[in-house]
This record gives C-alpha cells, sequence and structure tokens, in this order.
C-alpha cells in the first residue's frame, strides 16, 4: 500500500508564527456533505443546505477567521456532465474556480463506495496539476471503523490510480464537529504566506441580494422538488428601506421575482388559493429577517420566463 499519511491529530505549530490567506473550494457529488462542512468550518449557517443537487449555485464564500490564517472557502457548484447550457456553463464556472484556488478539498463520503461519479470528479482534479488536492473523508459517525479503513485505502489508490498523490487524507465527521477544527489545522499550511484579504467580522462574501434570493428560492423548493427539481430561478428586483418609518422601526421592502419555465409550473408554486406561496413568503422571510437583523416586507411574484435553463439570454439576466 505504501506510505499513506492518514492524520488524525494536529501537527506541531511552527516556532516562528507565519499569517496565511487563501483560498479553499471543497467539491464532491451532491450530498457529499460540502455545504455543512463549509458550515462546520466557519460556524454559522452560510451555505444554503438542501437535499438536492445544484441548489448552491453561487459562488458562496465562508471565512475562517484564526489568529495564524484566513481560510476563504469558495463553494462551486457541483461538476456534472452537462444535459443543459446552465450545465456546461456551471461546468466552466467551476473548472476555472478550481483553478484559481490555493487548495481543493474533495469530498467523500465514507458510508458510500467510491463511484462513476467520484471517479468523473477525480479525473477533473487530475488535469488541475499544481493545486494541492486533500481528501475529506465525510460522513465518519455513519459507518465502524473498518469500513472507513478500506474508505481510506480506496481513495488512496484513486489517487494513484489517476497519477497523483493527495496531499492529505483526512476523515471528518462535521455533525460531530469531530476534527473539523483538525481539518483547517491542515488546509492552512497547504496557503500561501500574506496576510487577512477580509475584514475579521466577515463571515461571507456573498452580496445580501443572492443570499436572500437563495433563501426564497430554498423555501419555495421545500416540499415540490420532485415535481420542480430546479427549474425555479429567483431575482431579488430591489431592496428599498420604507420611508417615514422612525429611525427604531425601520422596514425594508423586498421585491423578488420568482422564475419557472413552464405556465403549468405556476399552479405548483402558487397553490390552491395562493396559499403555497403565502407560506413560501412567510418561511423566508423569517429567514431574511434572521439574516439581515431587520423586519421585512416581502413582496413575491411568479413569472414564467420559458425554458430559461436553455436560453443564454434569460440565464445572463438571471444571473449566470
Amino acid at each position: 500500500m505504501g506510505a499513506m499519511s492518514v492524520r488524525t491529530q494536529s501537527s506541531e505549530q511552527s516556532a516562528e508564527a507565519v499569517h496565511r490567506a487563501g483560498f479553499a473550494c471543497f467539491v464532491g457529488r451532491p450530498n457529499a456533505g460540502k455545504s455543512t462542512l463549509t458550515n462546520a468550518l466557519v460556524g454559522k449557517k452560510v451555505a444554503i443546505t438542501a437535499n438536492q443537487p445544484q441548489t448552491t449555485r453561487h459562488t458562496v464564500r465562508g471565512i475562517v477567521h484564526r489568529p495564524d490564517a484566513q481560510l476563504i472557502l469558495v463553494d462551486t457548484p457541483g461538476l456534472h456532465k452537462p444535459r443543459t447550457l446552465l450545465g456546461e456553463r456551471l461546468n466552466d464556472v467551476v473548472r476555472t474556480t478550481w483553478a484559481e484556488v490555493d487548495v481543493i478539498g474533495f469530498c467523500l463520503p465514507a458510508n458510500e463506495k467510491i463511484g462513476p461519479g467520484d471517479r468523473f470528479i477525480a479525473k477533473e482534479l487530475a488535469g488541475i496539476r499544481k493545486t494541492p488536492k486533500v481528501a475529506v473523508v465525510t460522513k465518519t459517525d455513519l459507518v465502524d471503523s473498518k469500513t472507513l479503513a478500506e474508505q481510506l485505502i480506496a481513495i488512496d489508490q484513486l489517487g494513484k490510480e489517476l497519477g497523483f498523490e493527495w496531499a492529505e487524507i483526512v476523515p471528518v465527521s462535521a455533525v460531530g464537529d469531530k476534527q473539523v477544527g483538525l481539518l483547517a489545522d491542515l488546509l492552512v499550511p497547504l496557503l500561501p504566506e500574506g496576510p487577512a484579504l477580509y475584514p475579521e467580522g466577515d463571515l461571507t462574501d456573498e452580496p445580501e441580494q443572492v443570499m436572500i434570493a437563495e433563501l426564497i428560492r430554498e423555501a419555495a423548493l421545500e416540499g415540490v422538488r420532485d415535481e420542480l427539481p430546479h427549474s425555479i430561478a429567483v431575482v431579488v428586483e430591489e431592496m428599498l428601506p420604507r420611508e417615514d418609518r422612525p429611525a427604531d422601526r425601520p422596514l425594508l421592502d423586498i421585491h423578488a421575482n420568482l422564475y419557472i419555465e413552464r405556465p403549468s409550473q405556476k399552479g405548483i408554486i402558487i397553490g390552491p388559493k395562493g396559499k403555497r406561496l403565502k407560506e413560501v413568503g412567510m418561511k423566508s422571510r423569517k429567514h431574511i429577517e434572521a439574516l439581515l437583523g431587520t423586519p421585512v416586507f416581502l413582496d413575491l411574484h411568479v413569472k414564467v420566463a420559458k425554458d430559461w435553463q436553455r436560453d443564454p439570454k434569460q440565464l445572463r439576466r438571471l444571473g449566470f
């Protein structure tokens, strides 16, 4: 099997303190635990977690602030075999992001054997020569130590087969917070030396409007994922503080459009007598208020943008 380094404890800190700062991204099949891991590292919900592939369409950055380093997590959409123009465009975004980051963490769940989807991603990674790759074995709380050991060996082999060496192979359980700190310890030395790139308070670099759109989209997809897998796009048209409100009781007006592809989907989103859309509004408003820390009036409209996933003009207008 050769020398394979699996770290289970933190390496000693170097004597002289060097500050490092850089970008990392987690890749892996849908549901490999990328968003959960991002949230565990940052310690606050930033990525939008949903049990549906491709809901994180935008580059959500979570920022890990440490005395010795700043690790900026760039969350790329999943790489997949493209079936639509949107798919191809996402894949291009993914490849450019991978080539620009300082370290790539490849998430592989401990409880699933390495499959064709993992190989597809690993092959792409093998093509990106200079970026160090860390294999992150997620969901270790779901398996026994024998299964975990077999998975670690299989991952080591996968790298050898494709002609590259993993910088580290790290088992983590984000749920139990086990070794999440260790993962940060191992990613940090792979970053370039340099001062912090973001001010201390920042947890995410995501423009508020994009995060708000994501929260609305997540609420809209809840319960109808099977009927509308990802044919919903949300655009926040405007955000304005309501005028003539006293300073201690501000109100933010948010106008947003939900775009669907076909008129037949309108009824699904709106629901009988508009009941579903009201629920979507209430649910997302709560999340938005929590995010912004201010009361919000949310005005939602459902519009049909014919086949937007396949139309370059619409894609551009919807921000892809």
